[in-house]
């Protein structure tokens, strides 16, 4: 067992009442396999990582983290646990009515698990019935970020614990990264029966991308422009 990077949110009610942000941030990441070099718990850890760096630039109150969710095609490796998409749905649902009885009416979900589909319908009905809620970061904010951090491997080639995955890690918690990434690599573009196959039929290790071109200095590179390209997400939801 291992600290976690990042402490739970250690705001009082007077802190949170003082501070009177009109906009909440809830991390949604996964405890799923990550090949034989990350930990289950690295979505929720990019996740945090999002948006404890989300709440140091803007005027926003961090949730503590949802850290299991839909990982349904990687429960064939040990470890992976997962929930109900209807649950999910549900859960994020009613934080988003619980945080708007108590005054914050608008919800940001940064989901860091590509698997959380649901989450896309869930901000879709929200809007729909007159609520503010957004998901981030888009595929759009992933892919400039990436860019921008001098990723190599494209974001269907780095399907997961790849290049960007790892590089993030590296940054936040290079102690969790095991020794063995820069030999890991595995790409396999034709996947078009994921769903209904699963990841062990594409994958003996776990790994679909190139965690060997993986670097801190991309991991906070990626960091730096996600937080820049949030602005857009708060303008939308009304903020400034």
């Amino acid at each position: 067992m291992i600290n976690f990077p990042y402490p739970l949110p250690s705001d009082t009610t007077s802190e949170v009442d003082e501070r009177a942000a009109a906009v909440a941030l809830l991390p949604v990441g996964s405890y799923e396999q990550h090949g034989p070099h990350l930990p289950l718990v690295t979505d929720t850890l990019i996740a945090c990582a999002i948006a404890d760096r989300l709440a140091a630039a803007y005027p926003v109150q961090q949730l503590p983290p949802l850290t299991i969710s839909c990982s349904h095609e990687h429960e064939r490796w040990p470890g992976t646990v997962s929930i109900s998409a209807t649950t999910l749905h549900a859960v994020v649902s009613d934080i988003a009515a619980s945080l708007r009885r108590g005054g914050t009416t608008a919800l940001v979900v940064v989901n860091a698990h590509g698997g959380n589909h649901v989450l896309r319908n869930t901000v879709q009905e929200s809007t729909a019935r007159g609520e503010r809620m957004a998901l981030f970061p888009t595929a759009d904010d992933w892919r400039t970020a990436a860019e921008d951090a001098g990723i190599h491997t494209d974001a269907h080639s780095d399907m997961h614990a790849g290049e960007l995955e790892t590089s993030i890690l590296l940054h936040v918690g290079p102690q969790l990264v095991r020794i063995g990434h820069e030999s890991m690599d595995h790409v396999h573009e034709d996947r078009r029966h994921l769903l209904t196959l699963g990841m062990d039929a594409y994958t003996a290790s776990g790994v679909i991308g190139r965690p060997s071109l993986a670097s801190a200095e991309k991991g906070q590179r990626l960091l730096a422009g996600l937080t820049e390209s949030f602005a857009d997400h708060l303008s939308a939801l009304g903020v400034r």
